[in-house]
């Protein structure tokens, strides 16, 4: 089962899309856990973390979606850089609005012992309104794996606009080497 023949651009487009799915599913993995803990706690999870759940979700059914058509020649290049870079942008916002408040956070000067839902439970006490940079303050775990959805979110912002570059550069040589159209069907 031979894919397409695009050389090292398809190589390229192959790669880019492999890595984009590993980091999509483990921020998926990593919000939906963080979540699961908010909701323990019976606290509502942060829109921004639903919207960084729903980004990526979508995010890994348009990158499958495309690499099946790429795979059976089918991806039109041209409409696969105009979603890439839409997804591009959907990223960086989630790596801003995710990455603002936890950029002042240090983990390492954390407790490494203690329950989340503890400290959790005794800031839902405490504050009538609780943003997630607190709850990702509550242990080092939960504060490196906040920084690793952040580090994920950026590094996408890369490999999305890696892919679409490289879109890009397989419509153009789709274009260049094409076979000429015959007008007149002889």
């Amino acid at each position: 089962m031979a894919g397409p023949a695009f050389g090292a651009l398809g190589a390229s487009f192959t790669v880019a899309r492999g890595m984009q799915a590993v980091c999509l599913i483990s921020i998926i993995g990593m919000t939906a856990n963080f979540i699961a803990e908010l909701v323990a706690s019976d606290q509502s999870p942060p829109q921004v973390l639903i919207g960084t759940l729903s980004v990526t979700c979508i995010a890994v059914l348009y990158i499958t979606i495309s690499y099946i058509l790429y795979f059976d020649s089918l991806l039109p290049f041209l409409v696969s850089t105009g979603l890439d870079s839409a997804i591009l942008i959907a990223v960086i916002v989630v790596a801003v609005t995710v990455g603002k408040p936890l950029s002042y956070l240090d983990c390492a000067a954390l407790p490494s012992s203690g329950a989340t839902s503890s400290f959790l439970d005794s800031v839902g006490v405490n504050m009538s309104k609780v943003n997630y940079w607190v709850w990702a303050g509550a242990s080092k775990t939960t504060c490196y794996e906040m920084k690793a959805i952040w580090g994920l979110s950026i590094a996408l912002c890369i490999l999305f606009a890696f892919s679409g570059v490289i879109s890009v550069c397989l419509w153009r040589r789709q274009m260049v080497f094409a076979p000429a159209k015959d007008v007149e069907d002889n």
